[in-house]
């Protein structure tokens, strides 16, 4: 069979073609289409899959995924431990694909049999289905498994940096000189939204969110979301191929030095205090010491006190990147973060993420962000649709919902409440 198919991969959409046999899948990319020749070749190099060709043997693990909040794409995770995603026209195609590819299911990790009706699941029913909850509680995985987990089946994946991978803030000290991980004052509330530890701040989205009024958009509390692909690749500017993307996205020159994630503490303080910015975190912040070093000396600039931005500046209690990351780690392993974690999860991807615990939870968010806001299929204006298509690339998506009940706890002998954490600071700008 083959079928028209878009080659989705970081900072790229390539239009083209997937052709699979009795025992191959094939992409080519079309090299005349004026989409594929508008993006920038330096970012086209980066790109390994615009010729590919994989075995079925290969394939380990197929899921159902959505593009750009359509439910019209699906990844493909193989044996090397890279993962290949693709769009397709429509609902359709994407279930003829997955009946001629081999029967994987989601693989063997989660405990869902390995059927092509896996791979058709929505992310609600893989997660009823799978034993990960239970292993999370029984504290078989780690908090950082369970999150990627969480993150992979409500279709987060690194092959679409509009739907990145989502981790929270967990630490909320970043200017002493050591940090005590058994002091809950150093530990974020994970109840609440970014957008809602500071209290001013809390009751400046919830007084936008009652005067709102407008015919044809809901009233949110929050006009930016907590992941977007320029957030993304601010946090990952010293890396390629995400410097390249940024300077793509950006007509080529770095953004205005105050904007780039120059420091922990200056990022920490803006999520808490700038209400245009609610930004979590991604999967590196707790792996990658890499992405704190500008190991390509590339110039980023001054800010406006004279600072030259460089390498991206740590908190007192973390002498090296590779500290700073263990220290992160073990905060996101620690028991005031196990104990709460369940909290955090019903605002991402649970029952607080939308509805009337969403707005209880000052967790509203733009509505073209979250799935079924808009219908593209029966959208017949090409101007309405390309605009609206823009939007959801530009301003974030919600994550899948997978559950509408509150999530269990992990078994823990901790007990918090809320007068353990420290308030974040009230002044807003």
């Amino acid at each position: 069979m083959s079928t028209p198919a878009i080659l989705i991969s970081p900072g790229i959409a390539a239009p083209g073609t997937v052709s699979i046999t009795s025992s191959e899948l094939y992409f080519e990319v079309n090299e005349e289409d004026p989409d594929f020749k508008a993006f920038d070749p330096s970012v086209i190099r980066y790109c390994d899959h615009l010729h590919g060709k994989w075995y079925f043997s290969e394939i380990r693990a197929i899921f159902s995924r959505r593009y750009l909040l359509q439910n019209t794409a699906i990844e493909l995770f193989l044996a090397s431990r890279t993962s290949i995603m693709f769009a397709f026209p429509d609902q359709n195609s994407v279930k003829k694909v997955i009946k001629a590819l081999p029967r994987v299911g989601v693989g063997i990790k989660y405990g869902i049999p390995q059927t092509r009706r896996a791979s058709m699941m929505s992310p609600r029913q893989l997660y009823r289905s799978s034993n990960m909850t239970q292993k999370w509680q029984r504290r078989e995985i780690s908090n950082f498994e369970y999150l990627m987990f969480l993150n992979t089946i409500a279709g987060r994946t690194y092959n679409d940096l509009n739907q990145y991978p989502v981790f929270p803030w967990v630490i909320t000290n970043y200017d002493s000189n050591e940090l005590d991980l058994s002091s809950p004052n150093n530990f974020r509330d994970l109840s609440k939204p970014i957008g809602a530890l500071n209290q001013s701040r809390r009751e400046y989205f919830e007084n936008r969110y009652s005067a709102w009024e407008h015919d044809q958009i809901p009233p949110f509390h929050y006009g930016t979301h907590y992941s977007t692909s320029a957030f993304t690749l601010n946090w990952l500017i010293r890396l390629e191929p995400f410097t390249s993307m940024f300077l793509a996205l950006q007509s080529g020159k770095f953004d205005h030095p105050n904007r780039l994630f120059s420091s922990m503490k200056s990022s920490w303080s803006n999520c808490q205090r700038d209400t245009s910015d609610v930004k979590e975190l991604i999967p590196e912040f707790y792996y990658l010491p890499e992405m704190f070093v500008n190991s390509n000396g590339y110039r980023l600039g001054q800010l406006d006190d004279g600072t030259k931005v460089d390498d991206v500046e740590l908190p007192p209690w973390a002498n090296s990147p590779e500290e700073f990351v263990r220290i992160n780690r073990q905060a996101l392993e620690s028991e005031f973060v196990s104990c709460q974690m369940h909290q955090w999860i019903d605002l991402i991807f649970g029952y607080k993420q939308k509805g009337p615990e969403a707005v209880r939870a000052t967790n509203v968010f733009y509505y073209l962000t979250y799935e079924g806001a808009v219908d593209m299929d029966n959208n017949s204006d090409p101007v309405m649709k390309e605009a609206v298509e823009n939007q959801i690339k530009s301003f974030g998506q919600t994550p899948s919902q997978l559950l509408l009940e509150p999530h269990p706890p992990r078994s823990s002998a901790m007990h918090l409440s809320p007068m353990m954490f420290n308030s974040s600071p009230e002044d807003v700008c």
